[in-house]
């Protein structure tokens, strides 16, 4: 009997390894993203952090940590926030499981006057939360830089 009941519990054992784990939904990835984007656009910091996992983990691309978790988040975005020129628009949105790849294009105000930037972000998300965040930052273009 312990040898049968051996045999079984490798056997389902095997069994569940052999089984792959379902996909994420990427509905639902995209969806927490472009919530978490327009509450950024709406500068709303509670609404933004509620997308956000409590140990978020921001990153310059490739692996540069920029900061970690939601106090550190808040702190940063409160300031951001601020910025009444602020607004994201995303012109390409990939979603695969998980992971959100946005590439935006962000007007906001630099410390030498208002522009305009493009930037990918890379989402990860995990249990319905934004787990981590990967950015690659692109060149800053000032508005004064565009007239003639």
């Amino acid at each position: 009997m312990k040898r049968f009941v051996l045999l079984l519990s490798l056997a389902m054992s095997s069994l569940a390894l052999s089984v792959p784990a379902a996909a994420a939904d990427p509905n639902a990835a995209e969806s927490v993203v472009q919530t978490q984007l327009n509450a950024y656009n709406a500068r709303d910091i509670d609404a933004f952090l509620t997308t956000y996992s409590d140990d978020v983990e921001v990153y310059d691309f490739p692996d540069k940590l920029r900061f970690k978790g939601k106090p550190a988040m808040r702190a940063r975005y409160t300031r951001v926030f601020g910025d009444q020129s602020l607004h994201a628009t995303v012109s390409k949105r990939i979603a695969m499981d998980n992971t959100v790849i946005d590439h935006e294009h962000v007007r906001l105000l630099f410390p030498d006057g208002p522009g305009t930037l493009d930037a990918v972000a890379i989402y990860d998300v995990r249990e319905g939360k934004i787990a981590k965040v990967t950015f690659i930052m692109g060149t800053r273009i000032l508005d004064s830089a565009a007239k003639p």
